[in-house]
């Protein structure tokens, strides 16, 4: 470990990677999350539902900002949805926070949680309900307030705030009662728990091994109260970025197991979670060597470090992006996935970040499948075929309620379902997509897959008749790095442009028309077809070429 450690470390911290460097291929599994943020409406919403033009105003709003993440790849939302002992549904243990109203204790006139669980799954993403433990707010405030009145002696006060004692058996019962709320009524994903912890304030009378233990206690209890209702719902936190000193790295005293008692890799190991959003808003030696540790401790459940993008930001740290694309890179050449802190950074492409996630993240991804909890597959879809500009396909209505749909195609036959980079869409609700028509033959596959993300056999489209044989007569000359032009038509004008596309019509790279070649380093391998785009906006395809690096 040692050995992996510093080898590592020296390549990552002196490799400069950019927006321009190689994208590693797209894997097929990957997490790529976000955090979106409702206290104070700093990520949503932006202004108060009082009436029913402002509630579809604030939809509007967060259908936006769902959209754009869903164009940037990302396959989980994590909603903030209980915020300081308040929440964004309609509960029956507290009251609703004032950032959907304006009024705390007002309801906005909707359920946003359910809103947000609708809008997410038709755009193929999960979501999560964030759930802020342990804080209660403000002393004074509605939600701690209540929590006061209810359950005297449970909330301890440090400074002007309140905090639930995670030493109290009551702790553990309340937040398992929240969970199972949420879990019950609402179709999540998972229930992300955030400050499943001791505040770095509370004044420590027990043992460090005791502290661990009242706080595995809570976690302990709100598994067994959210597993058996819904064994798919992924249980996660997000412990603090660095789980512990290691042998070579210090922590600095900020670190999960020693400092605030969060035995993150243990509830990994005992089967507690489904998954980790560690916040490792770090740089340089305090995150590549870290980030090794959660990857070689995950006990083969989902690991998907928080990014401190917010760190780019001129009024935070000011990094480079080069900094994040470095730890992006590295994540997965680890086979982690990546989460974003927080959703109005990434979504206002601060310092470039949205638009080098496009590149990073430019095919789709599945989240990984949750074998540990079961092995069962679905049955296979039946009767894919192509009407009207429709991919269409049939499947046994026993298993609709619960079943979604992955659609692959490529330029062979039978598709390979097991290539990434022939995903093209993901998470499915219903049983068509429209497809592009292409002088080229493309083959398409769609298979099922369950709540735990198992996918079934593939069914493919029709085999193709025996004697035909697949000609691309328009083939660009590439070699994996230069893609070599068609001659120039000598009635373009001078400002003719060219668009690199990929199969499903996404540009990738967009680039004046001056050589006899243009560099295509920056993408990955796979099919692209080569567009030329004029200053009217006429467009002609001048051919397609693949790019392969074995």
């Amino acid at each position: 470990m040692k050995r992996t450690l510093i080898f590592f470390f020296l390549i990552f911290s002196f490799l400069s990677v950019t927006a321009q460097s190689l994208f590693s291929p797209s894997p097929k599994y990957e997490v790529r999350a976000v955090w979106l943020t409702t206290i104070g409406g700093i990520d949503w919403p932006h202004n108060y539902a009082q009436n029913q033009h402002a509630i579809e105003r604030q939809q509007r709003e967060l259908c936006d900002i769902l959209d754009r993440l869903q164009r940037a790849g990302i396959n989980q939302v994590l909603l903030q949805t209980r915020i300081r002992a308040t929440t964004i549904y309609p509960s029956a243990y507290e009251p609703w926070d004032g950032c959907l109203s304006g009024h705390p204790g007002t309801s906005p006139g909707y359920d946003a949680l359910a809103y947000a669980i609708d809008q997410c799954h038709r755009r193929g993403m999960e979501l999560h309900a964030w759930v802020v433990t342990i804080p209660v707010g403000k002393w004074d405030a509605i939600g701690c307030k209540r929590l006061r009145q209810r359950y005297p002696g449970l909330v301890r006060k440090i400074g002007p705030e309140g905090y639930l004692n995670p030493e109290k058996p009551q702790t553990a019962t309340y937040l398992a009662d929240i969970c199972e709320e949420i879990t019950r009524r609402y179709d999540v994903d998972g229930i992300h728990l955030d400050y499943i912890r001791y505040p770095e304030t509370w004044p420590m009378r027990v043992s460090a091994d005791r502290g661990r233990s009242y706080i595995t206690h809570i976690v302990e209890t709100i598994h067994r109260r959210v597993k058996p209702l819904k064994p798919y719902i992924k249980l996660s936190c997000a412990p603090i970025g660095k789980f512990d000193d290691l042998s070579r790295y210090r922590s600095y005293g900020w670190n999960a197991y020693s400092r605030v008692c969060q035995d993150a890799q243990g509830w990994l190991r005992r089967g507690l979670m489904d998954e980790l959003f560690p916040m490792m808003y770090f740089r340089g030696e305090q995150f590549f060597p870290f980030a090794i540790d959660w990857s070689e401790n995950a006990y083969g459940r989902i690991v998907a470090p928080g990014l401190g993008i917010y760190m780019l930001a001129p009024s935070e740290k000011d990094w480079p992006l080069d900094v994040v694309a470095r730890e992006m890179q590295q994540l997965r050449y680890h086979r982690l996935g990546h989460t974003y802190f927080r959703s109005k950074f990434f979504t206002d492409n601060v310092k470039g970040i949205y638009r080098y996630a496009q590149h990073f993240d430019h095919a789709p991804a599945l989240v990984p499948p949750m074998i540990w909890e079961t092995s069962h597959r679905p049955t296979a879809p039946s009767g894919l075929n192509i009407v009207d500009g429709q991919l269409q396909w049939q499947h046994d209505g026993r298993v609709q309620g619960d079943t979604i749909y992955n659609v692959y195609a490529s330029l062979s036959y039978p598709v390979d379902t097991d290539d990434g980079r022939n995903l093209v869409a993901a998470r499915l609700c219903r049983r068509q997509i429209s497809v592009p028509s292409s002088p080229i033959p493309r083959y398409y596959a769609v298979t099922a897959t369950n709540r735990y993300g198992i996918e079934s056999d593939p069914c493919q489209m029709p085999a193709p008749p025996t004697s035909t044989v697949e000609r691309m007569t328009d083939m660009l000359a590439c070699d994996g790095h230069v893609l070599t032009l068609p001659k120039r038509h000598p009635h373009w004008d001078h400002g003719t442009m060219l668009a690199v596309e990929d199969m499903t019509g996404r540009k990738m790279l967009v680039t004046p028309w001056q050589e006899q070649s243009i560099r295509v380093d920056q993408l990955a391998e796979g099919m692209y077809q080569l567009r030329s785009l004029n200053a009217r906006g006429v467009t002609h395809r001048l051919g397609f070429f693949r790019i392969v690096r074995r």
